[in-house]
């Protein structure tokens, strides 16, 4: 399995609960997507490091990257994202990734929404890889009033375009959010299967202020203790002011 790996790398924007009141974020728990969709005409740019805490000869790591997501119309969000891998010698791993997330469905009297998405991972050097691979998506949430905001999410996800030694193609997506008190809450996720995305990650997220969050939590690896992670996440939303 490379070091170049999921780690809060992927899908932008997600709703903290806080209280009755959702305060605009990414669109991801930590690793997964989470169903919903940055609203129209804002921005939303994000400060990635996720790191190995141990020697590079021993298998440590750092990554670091930014995170950038468009919302386009009402539930349709585009995004941009580039990361590299410091590994200890040679060329760092250096990767793009394309993504874009629809929301097919949002009931809010019974606080049910639904989601489909696909994002596109393109090396930009050899140490990344010689290949550009896909992941599409789908996946539904609920949220439980009667716990506080609770909200459960679950999903599928599939790989196209990757070799074969990369591990499994197909697997399930869970996720978790809990509101802890204004401003705080306890998050987690998990992708299944042995490959890139097959981590569990646990943490927290808070809401700065209304425009800026700060995410801080741990990754573990589904296969192999050296694949166990940090990572901390800041992002900031704006409005976006057309030049036209």
């Amino acid at each position: 399995m490379t070091k170049f790996q999921v780690c809060g790398c992927f899908f932008l924007g997600q709703l903290l609960l806080v209280g009755n009141s959702p305060i605009l974020a990414q669109t991801t728990i930590f690793n997964a997507p989470s169903t919903d969709v940055l609203p129209e005409k804002l921005f939303y740019v994000e400060a990635d490091f996720t790191a190995h805490l141990d020697k590079f000869s021993k298998g440590g790591f750092q990554t670091f990257g930014y995170k950038t997501v468009y919302g386009v119309r009402k539930n349709l969000e585009v995004g941009a994202n580039f990361f590299y891998t410091r590994l200890g010698g040679g060329t760092a791993p250096k990767e793009f990734q394309a993504n874009v997330k629809w929301r097919a469905y949002n009931n809010e009297k019974y606080s049910v929404a639904a989601t489909t998405g696909a994002i596109v991972f393109v090396p930009l050097n050899k140490s990344a890889g010689t290949r550009t691979s896909a992941m599409l998506y789908t996946n539904a949430s609920k949220i439980i009033k009667g716990a506080k905001g609770m909200r459960l999410t679950g999903g599928i996800y599939t790989m196209v375009g990757t070799k074969r030694e990369f591990g499994t193609k197909t697997g399930a997506i869970v996720s978790f959010e809990q509101p802890v008190r204004r401003r705080l809450s306890f998050i987690a996720d998990w992708y299944s299967g042995k490959n890139r995305f097959g981590y569990t990650a646990a943490g927290l997220s808070y809401a700065v202020t209304k425009k800026q969050f700060l995410y801080t939590g741990y990754n573990f690896g589904n296969a192999g203790r050296a694949n166990n992670s940090l990572s901390i996440f800041y992002g900031y939303t704006l409005k976006f002011i057309s030049l036209s």
